[in-house]
């Protein structure tokens, strides 16, 4: 009987989890850092190491040595939270930090920073986690829970695929998007949210 209910919890908690991060939506999801966001931060460091230098060799302000200094400081915590890269970028001199490859990679690792995890592919994985879980945990309850899960991956696929082929057929067919568009006036309020936020 305690396994039972054991079992019945951690399904709920899984469950409630589930639905927790659907709620949440994927905005606060983010991609670990990429290649080139790590060399960006290597490089920052290195760029606010020569900026304290200059500022010194040059006898700048106070208050401009001080600006450098904390900004080098401040870069430390960066790199190690976006971890080193695997290759490092020629940055032994204040020359090579402003080597035109460098300005491209910084402009590169911002369009990175940006990105967030498609929608399609957190369902998926929380999905996947799901069937692993209730696996695991067997019994009946277990077994429906994977039946379910798998399912609804399924079906996911299946409306996926379907809103992205009338997508293409609205590009693709201009003048058929009015005609297209009537036919499914008649949808429910709830479906026409759901596909448009599968669309976004």
């Amino acid at each position: 009987m305690k396994k039972m209910l054991r079992k019945r919890l951690k399904c709920f908690v899984f469950y409630l989890l589930t639905f927790a991060l659907l709620l949440a939506g994927c905005d606060s999801l983010r991609f670990a850092p990429s290649e080139r966001q790590k060399q960006n931060a290597w490089l920052h460091n290195r760029t606010a190491t020569f900026a304290v230098q200059a500022a010194k060799n040059e006898q700048a302000s106070q208050k401009l040595q001080a600006l450098t200094e904390l900004s080098e400081l401040q870069s430390q915590a960066f790199t190690s939270y976006f971890g080193l890269p695997m290759e490092f970028p020629q940055a032994n001199s204040a020359e090579q930090v402003l080597a035109e490859s460098n300005w491209q990679l910084a402009q590169e690792a911002l369009r990175d920073s940006g990105e967030r995890p498609d929608a399609w592919q957190i369902a998926d994985s929380a999905m996947e986690l799901g069937i692993g879980i209730c696996a695991l945990l067997g019994g009946v309850y277990g077994t429906r829970a994977v039946g379910f899960l798998k399912e609804a991956r399924t079906k996911s696929k299946a409306l996926q695929e379907v809103i992205a082929g009338n997508e293409l057929f609205k590009k693709t067919s201009p003048s058929q998007a009015a005609a297209f568009k009537d036919a499914h006036r008649s949808q429910s309020l709830e479906t026409k949210q759901i596909v448009a936020k599968m669309k976004a």
